[in-house]
């Protein structure tokens, strides 16, 4: 079953069922994001972006990388 918007992601249905959407590995680079952030290397990691921003989504490093 599709589930639309989670970008190649999926719910956690183990138990407890949580309904939790699984996150972006943090060694998956910028360059291989659907959306780059431009304010980072194309080479630098998602686990390297949160260590950065202080952030845990991809919406929100996003964000804070802007406001850098």
């Amino acid at each position: 079953m599709k589930e639309p918007g989670l970008d190649r992601r999926h719910r956690d249905r183990g138990a407890p069922k949580t309904g939790r959407i699984e996150g972006k590995r943090s060694d998956a680079r910028n360059k291989n994001l659907p959306q780059p952030i431009p304010e980072f290397s194309p080479n630098a990691t998602v686990g390297y972006m949160r260590k950065k921003t202080g952030k845990a989504s991809l919406a929100d490093i996003r964000k804070a990388a802007k406001n850098r």
